[in-house]
């Protein structure tokens, strides 16, 4: 099984991949200004859902298959900029509504549901393929072949990495959410945030739809490494920075 010190070490570059601004965080953030923290933590919780699904390709081989494929990693990235962009228009034919909930959301008749707001997030991260290729190249170089099964650790690292990426992520919609409460008292402001909100969407919707694999040299190198073997607990600090480095360029989503 994993060593205490390898999940120290995975949790802490977790947290800090999650604070590395992106489309997960920026959309968190995004919903919680206009959509209050309540709807704001179920889009985290969504979020974190879409990693269990990730982990669990990572670790019975089907990321191996889908980062293999041009088609399959074309389709679905497309298909999370449909929806992306269906967000985007909804979010700019938006009315305002200055009328509250007692924690600053929108009224419930115009809210979404809390576990339609789930779904969003689940959607918003399954439908980005640089997420699991980044899975794919990431988690492996916490597994040690020595220890025991290494899908099984493989499913431990991807609860941790969910467990950074809630604290982290709650964290930010409890903030935003506080934020937005202060622009819901105004229709204008809300107006605009709705737009802003429709802009930055539509961006992220371009932002993937135009993405390229251009993680894959450094995947290759990663499972190179862990397949020959021991060490990797060893080698995970140095390669942990490679990859804090790379998350900004490469963009896991």
């Amino acid at each position: 099984m994993l060593s205490i010190e390898t999940l120290v070490t995975f949790f802490g570059v977790a947290v800090v991949l999650a604070l590395t601004p992106g489309p997960d965080n920026i959309f968190v953030l995004v919903q919680s200004v206009q959509r209050g923290w309540r709807l704001g933590l179920a889009v985290v919780l969504g979020l974190c859902l879409g990693i269990v699904g990730h982990t669990a390709a990572v670790a019975l081989g089907l990321a191996a298959v889908f980062a293999a494929s041009s088609m399959a990693f074309t389709v679905l990235k497309f298909c999370g900029a449909a929806y992306l962009a269906w967000l985007a228009w909804q979010a700019l034919r938006a009315p305002a509504a200055t009328a509250q909930g007692p924690d600053g959301s929108a009224p419930a008749t115009q809210a979404p549901g809390w576990w339609k707001m789930v779904g969003r997030g689940i959607v918003m991260n399954l439908t980005n393929p640089k997420v699991l290729i980044f899975f794919l190249a990431f988690l492996p170089q916490f597994a040690d072949p020595a220890r025991g099964s290494v899908a099984l650790q493989l499913m431990v690292l991807g609860l941790v990495f969910m467990l950074a990426t809630m604290l982290v992520f709650g964290a930010v919609a409890c903030f935003s959410g506080v934020f937005g409460t202060l622009l819901m008292r105004s229709a204008r402001a809300q107006t605009l945030l709705n737009r802003v909100a429709g802009l930055v969407f539509l961006g992220l919707a371009v932002r993937l739809a135009t993405a390229q694999r251009s993680c894959f040299a450094i995947k290759n190198i990663a499972t190179c490494a862990c397949n020959k073997g021991a060490g990797a607990y060893f080698r995970s600090i140095f390669r942990s920075a490679q990859f804090l480095a790379h998350r900004v360029a490469c963009d896991r989503g």
